[in-house]
């Protein structure tokens, strides 16, 4: 059997070519995207902040709430315990006195407490300062400098107004010993003076973050922290660690106690790399690669099993049995499935590491992110490409092989029938599945771009079910239209009638090219453009909008919105927030608000009945929500709710408002005092002003590095572009590969055809004519293909469009939807007429007369 099959791939090299390269951009895609996803889930940064340390007793790093279900069942009672948590984007603090409680346990040589907390650096000359790729930058006490351990190389340890900054700080801002810096953080604006520049052992300062040392006796002062963020603890020599490590817990109560590698988990989340986000997006890549690889390979496998009829057919009539012909394909899809996996495994690694630099320069993923080559994951990649050939292979071949071998070759002219039933029964199943899932998910909510690609797929596995049903419905029309041109155009409409599986086979991919793209792209484009009115709706009442370099201050804020001339106000300073329903705590972005002035600067679109005048959204112990989160957790206004805050500090707000315009915004607000208390960053993003006179003027002269931007000319927020940018390069990953799939799919089922055009060449068709009947062919796949795709897109993307705003839109952005509807097309037609022309060069004809 395995002479057979690979007898049976070297002679027919060129009708395998087809499925041959649609395994290996399959593998190559799948080994990319696992690579991806493998990288972010086990990316982890070095302990280097706490390396000089046994163990580190942490504040909270995140909410955990536990959930206890019993269940009785005859006499037993069954106690079920689940533990859900939620990741703080602050740090909480531990009792000022516990670094002294752990210093006099016995084998502690000694307790270093470190109050972490980040703060903007900026020169004399006006320059902001960050770490290493962009890292922020983060203050401590000098004291905790022992913790990595920094020590000096120039100057002296920091005193009062002085501070220690890392040697690579030093480096980026041109600093020297007796230079300036302005400290901004959430308690003021104050100057400094270099002291000293510091740098851990061998290298000029840490990967994720920046280092700004400042006396111990100022760092509450600056932070406006009550406490430690973390506590050191070095054991004694020769102390025994287990019992070290226990007296330690006990003595923290609560508090997380660190070792090893999970020390990192202790330093401040603003200094840590972020993965959460990146394993949503590159979980959401290799969906989408997963899905279009087995679409494709799918029907790439089925076409070629379909051309191959006479082959099975002649086989079974010289006593092959069914049961050997499925082992013939299936060991024939194994052997050229593992073949293409080979070179497609570095492929993928080249893959990742372009779509990983390009998510870098997105700001999608951290700066330090990189791709780690993993031989299981490519392993897997490849396991999974020869099964899902294998499995098409078998699928495909299952009624080639039970069919009579008279049948099988009569068949071998006329396409089989039959199969309806399952190909009906599958399509309700998975056209049923979109339904639901565009009916009951709330696709406003964050999972609405996920379940709108997920209703997209399901609609796709309808269509491939019912592909030579639908193609045979819409092929009718479609070449009576192309019959109107003549006499070629009335053979491509019989030719297509008669081999409606041949189009459905070409017409699909075509299918999926659109529907996907189309959909991501054009949902993406609604998302943006939604965001963009709520934003020019919520601040249209506002003069301008006042900002500054990493954030202003509380107190700043303050004096700003008391200058003459200003009638209005509305400060806000981003953090998160945490809700909690039956025991699962969720995090969402939230915005702190100051209101002041007689006049709205910000309109949140408040809804009617709730408190709409200024001064009342963010008054002390109430809060507002969106609309679509008070229908989430079915709140009222005047419910008391529990919050807990970035630094896991938990408070109960009132419900006093609720407001519609969220987008781009945030699903809470809370009082900005509150917000800036327990926040670490704890500073305003911007302030709407309403204002008359020369009150711009006054900022610039008062405050030079503050910005004052007319409310017309406010750019969309950085967030929303970097996240249109990442669906972008899905697309165009998408994209790529089912383009790919289309030509390839053409010429398969183009090749297949030397036969056809050999007879209508010996019948007196010249080359022209058989050009011209290849590209009216070309047509009416196209259009049906891009019919098919258009009512897909047409049912996900109004569902989507209905359930943002209530508004039904079957073309969210005509630019993007024509120049992806001219570009299939294009695609399409290319793909169906230039493999034809290869075919019937002239020095091709005496091999295919012979042929015949």
């Amino acid at each position: 059997m395995m002479r057979l099959a690979l007898g049976t791939l070297r002679r027919h090299r060129g009708a395998y070519a087809g499925t041959f390269l649609a395994a290996f951009l399959a593998v190559a895609l799948l080994a990319g995207g696992g690579l991806l996803l493998f990288s972010v889930l086990t990316a982890k940064p070095p302990a280097d902040r706490f390396a000089a340390t046994d163990l580190v007793v942490s504040g909270a790093r995140e909410v955990s709430l536990e959930t206890v279900t019993t269940k009785e069942k005859k006499d037993k009672v069954k106690v079920k315990r689940k533990v859900k948590a939620e990741r703080l984007t602050g740090a909480g603090v531990l009792p000022v006195d516990l670094a002294g409680r752990l210093e006099a346990l016995p084998g502690v040589a000694t307790a270093v407490a470190d109050a972490a907390f980040p703060v903007q650096v900026t020169t004399s000359a006006g320059r902001v300062l960050r770490g290493a790729d962009n890292a922020p930058v983060i203050g401590h006490g000098w004291a905790s400098a022992a913790l990595t351990p920094y020590t000096l190389t120039e100057g002296s340890r920091p005193d009062a107004g002085r501070a220690v900054v890392d040697a690579d700080l030093a480096a980026r801002g041109g600093l020297v010993v007796g230079s300036e810096l302005e400290l901004t953080t959430r308690t003021g604006v104050r100057t400094v003076q270099v002291s000293g520049i510091a740098a851990p052992a061998g290298r000029s300062g840490l990967a994720a973050q920046g280092a700004l040392f400042l006396p111990d006796a100022e760092v509450a002062a600056v932070s406006g922290l009550d406490g430690p963020t973390a506590i050191g603890v070095v054991g004694t020599p020769g102390a025994d660690r287990a019992a070290l490590l226990a007296a330690v817990r006990e003595a923290a109560g609560g508090a997380a106690v660190l070792t090893g590698a999970e020390r990192v988990r202790a330093d401040l989340p603003g200094a840590l790399p972020d993965y959460i986000g990146p394993i949503s997006i590159f979980g959401f890549v290799i969906g989408i690669t997963a899905f279009a690889a087995v679409f494709v390979l799918t029907g790439t496998v089925t076409l070629g099993v379909r051309q191959r009829l006479r082959e099975l057919a002649l086989l079974r009539t010289v006593g092959a049995t069914p049961g050997q012909l499925r082992r013939l394909l299936g060991l024939e899809s194994v052997v050229l499935a593992a073949v293409a996996a080979v070179p497609a495994a570095p492929l993928g690694v080249l893959f990742a590491h372009v779509v990983a630099a390009r998510f870098r320069t997105l700001g999608a993923v951290p700066a330090q992110f990189t791709v780690q080559a993993n031989v299981p994951v490519l392993l897997l990649a490849g396991l999974a490409g020869v099964l899902v050939t294998f499995v098409a292979a078998r699928i495909a071949g299952r009624r080639a092989v039970r069919v009579a071998p008279t049948q099988a070759l009569a068949e071998t002219a006329t396409a089989p029938a039959g199969g309806n039933a399952v190909r009906a029964l599958l399509a309700l199943v998975t056209a049923g599945g979109a339904i639901c899932v565009l009916t009951f998910v709330p696709l406003d909510g964050p999972l609405g771009m996920g379940m709108s690609f997920v209703s997209c797929a399901l609609l796709l596995c309808a269509v491939a079910a019912l592909g030579p049903v639908l193609v045979r419905v819409l092929t009718a029309p479609v070449a009576r239209l192309a019959g109107l041109g003549g006499s070629t155009g009335w053979l491509a409409g019989l030719i297509t009638r008669a081999e409606n599986r041949r189009v459905a086979a070409v017409a699909v991919p075509l299918v999926l090219i659109f529907a996907i793209n189309a959909t991501m792209l054009l949902n993406g484009s609604l998302l943006e453009r939604l965001t963009g009115q709520e934003q020019a709706a919520r601040t249209a009442s506002a003069t301008a909008q006042v900002t500054g370099t990493g954030g202003l201050p509380l107190s700043t804020v303050d004096r700003l919105v008391t200058l003459p001339g200003v009638t209005g106000a509305a400060a806000t300073l981003p953090t998160r927030v945490i809700v909690a329903q039956g025991g699962k705590p969720e995090d969402y972005p939230a915005q702190g608000l100051l209101v002041a002035g007689p006049e709205r600067a910000l309109d949140l679109g408040v809804q009617p009945g709730t408190p709409a005048v200024p001064g009342t959204l963010g008054a002390e112990g109430t809060f507002a929500a969106s609309l679509a989160l008070v229908r989430q957790y079915g709140w009222r206004v005047g419910d008391e709710v529990p919050l807990w805050l970035a630094d896991g500090h938990r408070t109960a707000l009132r419900l006093t408002a609720v407001y519609e315009r969220a987008r781009g915004f945030g699903e809470l607000v809370l009082p900005a005092p509150l917000v800036a208390a327990h926040d670490p960053r704890g500073t305003v993003s911007t302030v709407a002003l309403r204002y008359h006179g020369d009150v711009a003027d006054r900022i610039h002269a008062d405050w030079p590095a503050l910005r004052v931007t007319p409310t017309a000319a406010a750019a969309p927020a950085g967030d929303a572009q970097n996240q249109q940018g990442a669906w972008e390069l899905m697309v165009v990953i998408s994209l790529g590969f089912t383009a790919i799939a289309v030509v390839n799919t053409f010429a398969i089922a183009t090749a297949a055809r030397r036969r056809e055009y050999a007879d209508l060449r010996l019948v007196g068709a010249t080359t022209r004519q058989l050009h011209r009947l290849a590209g009216r062919e070309a047509l009416i796949t196209v259009t049906v293909g891009l019919l098919l795709g258009a009512a897909v897109t047409a049912v996900v993307v109004g569902a989507f469009s209905t359930a943002q705003d209530g508004t039904f839109r079957l073309i969210v952005d005509p630019g993007t939807y024509g120049g992806l509807l001219g570009g299939v097309a294009l695609l399409g037609l290319l793909a169906g007429a230039l493999p034809a022309r290869f075919i019937l060069r002239r020095r091709s004809l005496p091999a295919l007369v012979e042929g015949s």
